[in-house]
């Protein structure tokens, strides 16, 4: 008997996974990165701004493919009806063995070392604490999707309210010194070179990424061709007026330079505004924002796994679904042994830096699925992307810039990173000729 997975992601719980997964740790760190390469308090807020309008335009070329394939696997089925089942094989292997579970992997590091803040973890405890959080988030998810989803819910909402309260404090701070970095841009100021705010621009990226993981769910989401694309929208938009809150009030209250040369702006920021105790207030914050993203990472990744067993490009085994919680249990300990496996081995920097440019690629061959999709008679989407097709032109140029800045920075890293991904295929065509169902690839 094939048992059903359990819908009960609403519109709340949808858009709590976009807004949760996005704002992880980076945007405690990365403001300075994107304040580096400008120069400017007012040209780093124009970039945050322009990301997260491309991830706008993202989220909404998403938010088109999940209204016309609202099927668990996401990104994979789009890949897989627009360029066959090769493709949307490439991306699971990619995810499983580096971009996803080294997301989980990561974030669980960096939720171990900021919980040093409190507790003397001792050698290899950051380890320990980062397998036991994905042990215990896996757990979670492994019993339910509306556990997962409703402590998602719960850690979304607190880490927007800590958000805007540094907004606020800000403000305040502002308004009782009289400062502010942003009135004091002089107009020349406020003109970095196109290079320089591509650079800040790819940095300010990456702060927005796993917007799209929220289609993962799409057969535990009621009404999917409604509630994805709306949670996509709502998320985007959020976190876009979130990011830029927060990164004016960094510089509210610290000077350019500061923001611009910390490896802790978030830190500092909490320093000068609050007093000696901001160090750990914001320790607390990267803590819970962390275990946020982390579990809406681990809820949506299993989901694909899911899908690629079903379609016979796993072990049908993967693709089993708890008779009693009705989650794909398989799948979600499988992807925790592994990411727990990169966290104690200390693989996942090194394959995680190498491959997750190579995301960009994926995503700019969804923005050109829309092409390819709307020439076909049976292609019926619910929504469809505003603008086309200038608006996922743009989107496209985008991850072609930052692919072409990774492999021009880094050509041996990327050379490796996108070797791993291509090594799938020897293994899809093998797994192809062992299962029939997948030879409909001859499209490729």
């Amino acid at each position: 008997m094939r048992h059903e997975l359990e819908r009960s992601i609403g519109l709340t719980r949808a858009t709590a996974m976009v807004v949760g997964i996005i704002i992880g740790a980076s945007i405690f760190v990365q403001p300075s990165a994107v304040t580096a390469q400008v120069h400017s308090a007012k040209a780093a807020l124009l970039v945050w701004i322009a990301a997260g309008l491309l991830t706008l335009v993202g989220s909404l070329v998403i938010a088109e493919l999940a209204s016309a394939f609202p099927r668990t696997g996401g990104v994979y089925v789009f890949l897989s009806e627009s360029y066959g089942p090769a493709v949307g094989f490439l991306w699971g292997w990619a995810m499983f063995w580096t971009m996803h579970s080294g997301i989980v992997a990561v974030i669980a590091m960096v939720f171990g070392r900021y919980l040093g803040t409190f507790i003397n973890v001792g050698p290899g405890g950051e380890q320990i604490f980062a397998i036991g959080a994905i042990a215990l988030l896996s757990w979670v998810n492994y019993r339910g999707v509306r556990y997962g989803g409703a402590l998602q819910v719960g850690l979304t909402i607190i880490k927007v309210v800590a958000l805007v309260l540094i907004v606020i404090i800000a403000v305040y701070v502002g308004a009782r010194h009289g400062t502010s970095v942003i009135a004091a841009d002089s107009v020349a100021d406020v003109a970095p070179t196109v290079r320089e705010f591509v650079l800040a621009l790819i940095a300010g990226l990456f702060a927005f990424g796993g917007w799209h993981m929220v289609s993962y769910a799409a057969d535990e989401t009621i009404d999917p061709t409604r509630t994805i694309p709306r949670s996509l929208v709502i998320g985007t938009l959020t976190v876009t007026a979130l990011y830029v809150g927060v990164n004016a009030a960094y510089f509210r209250v610290l000077p350019l330079e500061s923001v611009a040369t910390s490896t802790r702006v978030a830190a500092d920021f909490a320093d000068a505004a609050i007093g000696g105790s901001g160090r750990e207030i914001m320790a607390a914050l990267v803590i819970l924002s962390t275990l946020g993203a982390m579990n809406g990472v681990i809820l949506a990744g299993p989901r694909v796994y899911l899908a690629m067993a079903n379609d016979g490009l796993l072990f049908s085994w993967v693709g089993a679904v708890h008779p009693v919680y009705r989650t794909p249990h398989r799948a979600i300990a499988l992807q925790g042994v592994w990411s727990s496996v990169l966290v104690a081995t200390g693989t996942y920097r090194a394959l995680f830096t190498r491959v997750v440019y190579t995301e960009w690629i994926f995503f700019g061959l969804l923005a050109f699925a829309l092409v390819v999709l709307r020439r076909r008679a049976d292609y019926a989407p619910r929504v469809r992307i505003w603008g086309y097709p200038i608006l996922p032109a743009i989107f496209i140029v985008s991850t072609a810039a930052i692919v072409i800045n990774q492999i021009i920075h880094e050509p041996l890293s990327s050379a490796i990173g996108l070797g791993l991904v291509v090594a799938g295929l020897p293994v899809y065509y093998v797994w192809a000729r062992r299962n029939p169902l997948t030879t409909r690839s001859a499209s490729l």
